[in-house]
Protein backbone atom coordinates (compact mmCIF):
# COMPACT_ATOMS: atom_id res chain seq x y z
CA UNK A 1 0.00 0.00 0.00
CA UNK A 2 1.45 3.45 -0.80
CA UNK A 3 2.18 5.93 2.23
CA UNK A 4 -0.66 8.59 0.58
CA UNK A 5 -3.52 5.63 0.83
CA UNK A 6 -2.17 4.31 4.11
CA UNK A 7 -2.31 7.82 5.58
CA UNK A 8 -5.52 8.57 4.03
CA UNK A 9 -6.99 5.11 5.64
CA UNK A 10 -5.42 6.24 8.99
CA UNK A 11 -6.65 9.95 8.98
CA UNK A 12 -10.27 8.12 8.67
CA UNK A 13 -10.21 5.46 11.66
CA UNK A 14 -10.89 7.39 14.41
CA UNK A 15 -13.62 9.90 12.35
CA UNK A 16 -15.39 10.88 9.49
CA UNK A 17 -13.80 14.14 8.12
CA UNK A 18 -14.01 16.27 4.93
CA UNK A 19 -10.63 17.07 2.24
CA UNK A 20 -9.77 19.78 4.19
CA UNK A 21 -9.12 18.32 7.68
CA UNK A 22 -8.30 15.34 5.75
CA UNK A 23 -4.69 17.41 3.81
CA UNK A 24 -3.81 19.00 7.43
CA UNK A 25 -4.28 14.98 9.58
CA UNK A 26 -2.14 13.55 6.80
CA UNK A 27 0.46 16.32 7.59
CA UNK A 28 0.31 15.49 11.45
CA UNK A 29 -0.30 12.14 11.50
CA UNK A 30 3.16 11.73 8.93
CA UNK A 31 5.11 14.64 10.85
CA UNK A 32 4.79 17.33 8.18
CA UNK A 33 6.24 14.85 5.65
CA UNK A 34 3.33 14.57 3.39
CA UNK A 35 1.31 17.35 2.48
CA UNK A 36 -1.17 16.68 0.36
CA UNK A 37 -1.75 18.80 -2.37
CA UNK A 38 -5.56 19.01 -3.30
CA UNK A 39 -5.98 17.46 -7.09
CA UNK A 40 -3.97 14.16 -5.54
CA UNK A 41 -5.91 14.49 -2.19
CA UNK A 42 -9.76 14.26 -4.73
CA UNK A 43 -7.94 11.37 -7.02
CA UNK A 44 -7.14 9.23 -4.34
CA UNK A 45 -10.65 9.57 -2.41
CA UNK A 46 -12.27 9.13 -6.20
CA UNK A 47 -10.25 5.74 -5.70
CA UNK A 48 -10.85 4.39 -2.72
CA UNK A 49 -14.28 5.19 -3.52
CA UNK A 50 -14.17 2.74 -6.22
CA UNK A 51 -12.46 0.17 -4.36
CA UNK A 52 -15.31 0.57 -1.24
CA UNK A 53 -12.42 1.31 1.56
CA UNK A 54 -14.26 4.98 2.27
CA UNK A 55 -17.94 6.41 0.95
CA UNK A 56 -19.45 9.77 1.34
CA UNK A 57 -20.70 10.02 5.30
CA UNK A 58 -22.45 13.58 4.17
CA UNK A 59 -22.86 16.30 1.58
CA UNK A 60 -23.64 20.03 2.37
CA UNK A 61 -23.09 23.30 0.83
CA UNK A 62 -20.50 26.09 2.75
CA UNK A 63 -20.11 28.86 0.80
CA UNK A 64 -21.93 28.29 -2.03
CA UNK A 65 -19.06 25.05 -2.48
CA UNK A 66 -20.23 21.39 -2.10
CA UNK A 67 -18.32 19.54 0.72
CA UNK A 68 -18.20 16.07 1.44
CA UNK A 69 -17.14 14.29 4.54
CA UNK A 70 -15.45 11.10 4.10
CA UNK A 71 -15.98 7.56 6.27
CA UNK A 72 -14.20 4.93 6.27
CA UNK A 73 -16.62 2.00 5.28
CA UNK A 74 -15.94 -1.42 7.04
CA UNK A 75 -13.88 -2.97 4.29
CA UNK A 76 -11.19 -0.23 4.42
CA UNK A 77 -11.03 -0.50 8.49
CA UNK A 78 -10.44 -4.12 7.43
CA UNK A 79 -8.06 -3.14 4.86
CA UNK A 80 -6.06 -0.98 7.39
CA UNK A 81 -6.27 -3.43 9.97
CA UNK A 82 -4.43 -5.53 8.04
CA UNK A 83 -1.77 -3.27 6.75
CA UNK A 84 -0.94 -2.13 10.60
CA UNK A 85 -0.30 -5.65 10.92
CA UNK A 86 1.65 -6.42 8.11
CA UNK A 87 3.56 -3.33 8.86
CA UNK A 88 3.97 -4.38 12.41
CA UNK A 89 5.49 -7.72 11.44
CA UNK A 90 7.84 -6.30 9.35
CA UNK A 91 8.97 -3.71 11.74
CA UNK A 92 9.70 -6.58 14.34
CA UNK A 93 12.13 -8.10 11.84
CA UNK A 94 13.68 -4.78 11.35
CA UNK A 95 14.45 -4.29 14.51
CA UNK A 96 15.56 -8.21 15.11
CA UNK A 97 18.02 -8.28 12.80
CA UNK A 98 19.25 -5.00 14.17
CA UNK A 99 20.25 -6.40 17.23
CA UNK A 100 21.46 -9.31 15.97
CA UNK A 101 23.68 -7.32 13.82
CA UNK A 102 24.56 -5.01 16.93
CA UNK A 103 24.94 -8.37 19.35
CA UNK A 104 29.24 -9.23 19.49
CA UNK A 105 30.08 -11.98 17.80
CA UNK A 106 30.51 -15.55 19.17
CA UNK A 107 33.90 -16.66 18.71
CA UNK A 108 34.06 -20.10 17.37
CA UNK A 109 36.98 -22.44 16.91
CA UNK A 110 39.57 -23.71 19.08
CA UNK A 111 42.40 -21.57 21.03
CA UNK A 112 45.78 -23.18 20.46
Amino acid sequence: MQEPTLLLLTALADAPRHGYALIQEVAVISGGRVKLRTGTLYGALDRLLGQGLVRVESEEVVDGRARRTYALTDTGREVLTAEAERLRAVAAEAERRLAAARAPKLRTGFAS
